[in-house]
């Protein structure tokens, strides 16, 4: 080894070191304020919900709003009401977001880019406005009832505020994303794949289910991680069209917390929810590990 190369190793490290340093540096902060804004106020939270204060201002380990809230029929019934309504938008997205994606992504021609204009523009649409939307649209007296009542057909029995008010506001809202990560998942399949195929005789289900189906298991998994994140935490949409009882987690907090004057069982349901969410949040994680994994 020569003197040149002798020197040049130590300053490679050196440079590797350094850039490894700035690297470190620049998601400091980033992940200082991620401590700071989300892990802090769930450690909070946690330990807040099982060492309270009593009467007599000592502090002692208990579970008792845990208890109460497992025991409270109407604090179950709004924990099962959240839990089928994110099953169901869950199912509906993902039986509504893949034809789209497939589309949008096997199709060419001008009504491609019309489809996916539409598919995208809720993004652009505030949940608050696709509210009102929704109300003037198939709430009483709405859009549909007139038209129904032009024709002399009976009225439309309205979904708004029913359980299946929050459901269609939910899909509607969490539709844009659900189509964008499908169809970047749909990005992993080749079209020669498919062409390969539909040569040898493969029908159009046989190339969905042996070619298409087995690429998408990772990107199928992390959209409905997503849904199921968005959608167990909702608020406004569930607040403005969902029944006033039973609801969803997401106004049930507002209520106890605002109404009812109650921090600690407020707390501990968003403890409770906060659970759930991090179920998915676990399948999310493993998911990129696997594929960073698989990468060569």
């Amino acid at each position: 080894m020569s003197a040149d190369t002798a020197l040049a190793a130590p300053r490679g490290h050196q440079f590797i070191n350094r850039g490894s340093s700035i690297g470190l540096l620049l998601v400091a902060l980033p992940v200082l304020l991620l401590a700071w804004l989300i892990v802090y106020p769930i450690f909070s939270a946690v330990v807040g919900t099982i060492f309270v204060r009593g009467p007599d201002g000592a502090t002692d380990l208990t579970f008792a709003s845990y208890s109460f809230f497992f025991t409270d029929g109407y604090s179950l019934a709004n924990l099962w009401m959240t839990l089928w309504t994110t099953a169901i938008c869950g199912i509906l997205l993902l039986m509504i977001g893949f034809p789209i994606a497939l589309y949008l992504r096997f199709s060419q021609g001008r009504l491609v880019a019309y489809v996916q204009a539409l598919a995208i523009f809720p993004m652009f649409v505030p949940s608050i406005i696709l509210a009102y939307a929704l109300i003037r649209t198939i709430g009483p007296n709405g859009t549909v009832d007139l038209l129904l009542n032009a024709v002399g057909l009976p009225k439309l029995r309205t979904p708004y505020l029913t359980p299946w008010g929050p459901v269609i506001g939910l899909v509607w809202d969490n539709l844009p994303l659900t189509v964008l990560m499908l169809t970047a998942g749909l990005s992993a399949v080749s079209n020669s794949a498919v062409e390969a195929a539909r040569d040898v005789g493969a029908s159009p289900l046989r190339v969905f289910v042996s070619i298409i189906l087995p690429r998408m298991g990772n990107s199928l998994l992390v959209t409905a991680s997503f849904a199921v994140l968005g959608i167990f935490s909702a608020f406004t949409l569930p607040y403005v069209l969902g029944p006033a009882s039973p609801e969803m987690m997401g106004p049930f907090m507002q209520r106890t917390f605002a109404d009812m004057n109650d921090p600690l069982n407020a707390m501990t349901q968003a403890v409770i929810t906060f659970g759930f969410c991090l179920v998915f949040g676990i399948f999310y994680i493993r998911t990129i590990a696997r594929n960073r994994e698989a990468r060569p």
